[in-house]
This record gives structure tokens, C-alpha cells and sequence, in this order.
């Protein structure tokens, strides 16, 4: 692997800097203290390109290597992380599945406006009794002639309030547990389909979560995604490329941690000095700079080997496990840096903290990568 970024990748990189600071700076502490949906951001996003990054040109996206995407990703989560989530969730979740295991028609109708960011996705599989365990979700999808009914309800699905396409998971087989779960195609506005109301938590509050329910909700059997029974596999092969992006999105958030706690280093006096001259702010300066290069390097590894048409799945566990775990404990770093005025709402480290923790719990915990690397090591 050559370490170098390429001339694209380093203006794409730089590019989303510009764009993150110029429109997503000024307004990230009001959708978080709000829990507003930045909706004129993510349609800037679309316009410019960012929203199908990692997708063939023919339908709407920019071709680009999924490294690139993923370094862009690191940026804009730097100036917020729910944006930089809403962003990933579209891309690796909602429009992957289509991507890789949908029909040409389906790419066409469904991946094209996706890919475009005229419309956003949101990916449906956690249930109030199944997270890690997926395979205690009890949705049905029972063909009746030519469409498939849906009975059941997701919950915590990300950009669920806001989504225009659904990528969900239905049980059409209950009695084979290995292939009888299938991933569908759900349109908002379809009869049955119900969306919950935002749920507030404590970081990436822009980001809109909400529960889903499906009440003899009818698709077209069109509407399936690759082969009956293909749902497990599409789900399993969808969180690897995500994790990839939760991986760059918790390097965003710790470098903005380290960003924040070097200026105010710089600036805050006490006992006649800055405290950037004490060596024990020294010293966290210094494990933040190594670990935030260990994990970019990291989750660049895992971005490398999907680009190369190599099995990632466990590189990308690595990551996404390192990546979290690095990432919540610096952003505590840098609110002890600061002190009690890192505490204190207002200041972006106290945003950051919050933020960090979901990234060792969504898209698989940090037990789940352990059990992921460790299955992959005793096979």
C-alpha cells in the first residue's frame, strides 16, 4: 500500500475542508444543542457530489476509490460528526446494498437519485429485541401474489425521520435462520410504512433516528434486494463498508479534539506559563497524535484492501474498533485539557465527548468487532 495520497484524493480531501468550514462550521453547535436536521447542507452536499462518492458515474455517483470517500468522511465529521454520519449511513448503508447487490433497474430507479443526493436512504435493520443479535428480529415479508407484505418495526434507524428510500430486513423464511432473512426496497409514502418521531440522544443529535413501523405494508416483489435469503449476507457485507466509515468519522472526531486542545494549550496561563510548556498536556498531546495516526492509517488499510477487491471484513472490525475506542478516550482527553470550561456547553470539546461515545456502540459494538476478529482468527 502506498501511503502517499494521489493528486484526487488530496483535492477531494481539501475540498471537503473548504466545504465543511465554510458551511457546516457556522452552524454545527445550533443543530446540536437542537437536534436539528442541517437539510440545507446535505442537498450542498448532494450538488457538489459528496452523497455517491464511491458509485459508478452511470448512476449518479463520482467513481471515485472508497478510500476517497472515506477521507472525506474524516473531514466533515472534524466540523460535526452527526453530518459526517448522516453522510456515511447514505452511503455505506442505504446506497451500498443497492450498489452491490441490486438489479440494474433497481440501480436506475433507486441508486441513481440516491447517488445524486436528491435523495437521502436510511437502513432499517436493528429491531427493539435484535442488535447484535440480528437473528432475533422478527419482521415478516410474506409474498402474496406479485408483492411482498411487511409486519414488524425497526428502531434506532439512522436518517429514518428524513429518508426518501428504505433498505430493510424481513424474515421470508422464520424457520431457516441462516437464509431465510431478505433485504427489500421500502418508498416513503408507501401504505403500511409509518415513521417514528426523532429520538434526542445524548451526541450527533442532528443526525435523525427514529423507530419504523410496517403495518401490511405491500411492495412490489420487485422491491427485493438480490435473491430471497440474501438478506443476512447483504446486511453482513453493508456493515463492513460502513464500519469503514465509522472508522474515518471517529478519526475526525479525535483530530478535531487535538486540534481544539493545541490552540487552548497555547492560550490558557496558569502559574505565569502556558500550559502547552507543562509536560504532562505535553505528553496527552503527544499519545493523541500517535493514536489518531495509528487509526487513520487503519481504517486507510481496510479502505485499501475493499479497493483492491481483497476480504476486508476483519481489517475493517480493526478499525472500527480502534478507531472508536481511541476516540472516545482523547475526546476525554481534551475536555481534561481544558478543564471545567470543558464541561461547560458552548465549547466544542464538550460537543466532541458526546459525539465519541455512539461510535463504540452503532454498526456493531466494540464486543462485536472483538467476537468479528477473533471468529476470523480461529477459523
Amino acid at each position: 500500500m502506498d501511503f502517499k495520497l494521489s493528486d484526487e484524493q488530496k483535492m477531494i480531501k481539501a475540498n471537503m475542508k473548504e466545504f465543511a468550514r465554510r458551511y457546516v462550521d457556522p452552524i454545527a453547535a445550533e443543530i446540536d444543542e437542537s437536534g436539528r436536521y442541517p437539510a440545507e447542507v446535505i442537498k450542498l452536499l448532494g450538488e457538489k457530489g459528496f452523497m455517491g462518492m464511491p458509485f459508478p458515474e452511470e448512476f449518479g455517483g463520482a467513481g471515485v476509490e472508497y478510500l476517497t470517500y472515506a477521507i472525506a468522511v474524516e473531514e466533515l465529521s472534524n466540523s460535526c460528526a452527526a453530518t459526517g454520519f448522516t453522510m456515511s449511513v447514505h452511503t455505506g448503508l442505504a446506497c451500498g446494498p443497492i450498489a452491490l447487490f441490486g438489479s440494474e433497474e433497481q440501480k436506475k430507479k433507486y441508486l441513481t437519485p440516491m447517488a445524486r443526493g436528491q435523495h437521502l436512504g436510511a437502513f432499517a435493520l436493528t429491531e427493539p429485541g435484535a442488535g447484535t443479535d440480528v437473528g432475533s428480529a422478527t419482521t415478516r415479508a410474506v409474498l402474496e401474489g406479485d408483492q411482498y407484505v411487511l409486519n414488524g418495526s425497526k428502531t434506532f434507524t439512522s436518517n429514518g425521520p428524513v429518508a426518501d428510500t428504505f433498505v430493510t430486513f424481513a424474515w421470508t423464511d422464520p424457520e431457516d435462520r441462516r437464509k431465510g432473512m431478505s433485504a427489500f426496497i421500502v418508498e416513503k409514502g408507501t401504505p403500511g410504512l409509518t415513521v417514528g418521531e426523532h429520538i434526542m440522544k445524548m451526541g450527533i443529535r442532528a443526525s435523525q433516528t427514529s423507530a419504523v413501523f410496517f403495518n401490511d405494508c405491500r411492495i412490489p416483489k420487485e422491491n427485493i434486494v438480490g435473491e430471497p435469503g440474501d438478506g443476512l449476507k447483504i446486511a453482513m457485507s453493508c456493515l463492513d463498508h460502513g464500519r469503514i466509515g465509522i472508522a474515518a468519522q471517529a478519526v475526525g472526531i479525535a483530530q478535531a479534539a487535538l486540534d481544539e486542545s493545541i490552540e487552548y494549550s497555547k492560550q490558557r496561563i496558569q502559574f505565569g506559563k502556558p500550559i502547552s510548556k507543562n509536560q504532562a498536556i505535553q505528553w496527552m498531546l503527544a499519545d493523541m497524535e500517535t493514536d489518531i495516526n495509528a487509526g487513520r492509517f487503519l481504517y486507510y488499510y481496510a479502505a485499501w484492501l475493499k479497493d483492491q477487491g481483497q476480504s476486508f471484513g476483519k481489517a475493517a472490525s480493526m478499525a472500527k474498533l480502534f478507531c472508536a475506542e481511541m476516540c472516545f478516550k482523547h475526546a476525554g482527553k481534551a475536555v481534561q485539557i481544558f478543564g471545567g470550561y470543558g464541561y461547560c456547553k458552548g465549547q466544542k470539546v464538550e460537543r466532541l465527548l458526546r459525539d465519541a461515545k455512539i461510535t463504540e456502540i452503532y454498526e456493531g459494538t466494540s464486543e462485536a468487532q472483538r467476537m468479528n476478529i477473533a471468529s476470523n482468527l480461529l477459523r
